[in-house]
């Protein structure tokens, strides 16, 4: 299958400092691919140059073999490049239904299909950004990355801080997201257990390099490399 996002000899970082000394990374359409590591490996490094807010030193990033890399990240996004960050930047001050509709881009995701995805966002369609919890909140950020339509779906720490039953309903989404669409998807996630069930592929990073990648399955039965680069057990 042809690649649909490629990374190439990318070297990347902020300021002065470079964060990702030289990473190749390719994934095809419809592949979903868990990104995993300790803290300060660079795995919001990657998403956000893929996005376009680091700072390049070096190679490229194309997506369907259209070349990225001098683009704007409103560029990107319009390209097909849907972002969903851990600090989550919805409109505070839209209601739900304004924060999906000001970005939506025709495809197949529209605002109703979210509301069908995320119930709760239904039921809370005239809220605004600032009078949601920070599950909802979180819901809508994916709901308002998928109204762009977008080819590739980046989520970084979709899950952090969030209850468990949240976590849960969030997790069932993204499943849905990722079997359904074709969409092609990234998911950074420090809690390897949750994700790896959901992933077909799973890269480790180290030092702002790839140091294991292979399917998630392979990785969630092999205990030492678990240990090793993660540091937590193998059995879930």
């Amino acid at each position: 299958m042809a690649d649909l996002l490629s990374i190439e000899n990318l070297r990347a970082g902020y300021g002065e400092a470079v964060v990702l000394p030289d990473m190749t990374l390719r994934l095809a359409e419809g592949e979903v691919l868990a990104l995993l590591g300790r803290n300060g490996t660079g795995k919001t490094t990657l998403i956000n140059s893929i996005v376009g807010v680091t700072r390049r030193f070096g190679g490229k990033v194309a997506l369907g073999g259209r070349d990225l890399t001098a683009m704007r990240p409103d560029q990107r996004a319009r390209a097909g490049i849907g972002w969903v960050p851990q600090e989550r930047n919805i409109f505070r001050s839209l209601t739900v239904e304004e924060n999906m509709t000001a970005v939506a881009q025709p495809g197949p995701w529209t605002v109703e299909k979210i509301y069908e995805m995320f119930p709760r966002l239904k039921e809370r369609r005239s809220n605004f950004g600032n009078q949601l919890s920070g599950g909802e909140q979180q819901m809508l950020a994916v709901g308002r990355a998928l109204t762009l339509n977008p080819k590739v779906l980046l989520l970084d720490e979709p899950t952090e801080g969030l209850a468990p039953i949240i976590v849960e309903e969030l997790l069932r989404a993204l499943g849905t997201i990722t079997r359904s669409s074709g969409i092609c998807s990234i998911i950074v996630e420090q809690n390897a257990r949750k994700i790896l069930g959901l992933a077909d592929r799973a890269v480790i990073l180290e030092r702002g390099a790839i140091v294991h990648d292979a399917a998630s399955s392979a990785l969630k039965a092999d205990a030492s490399a678990l240990e090793r680069f993660l540091g937590v057990a193998g059995k879930s």
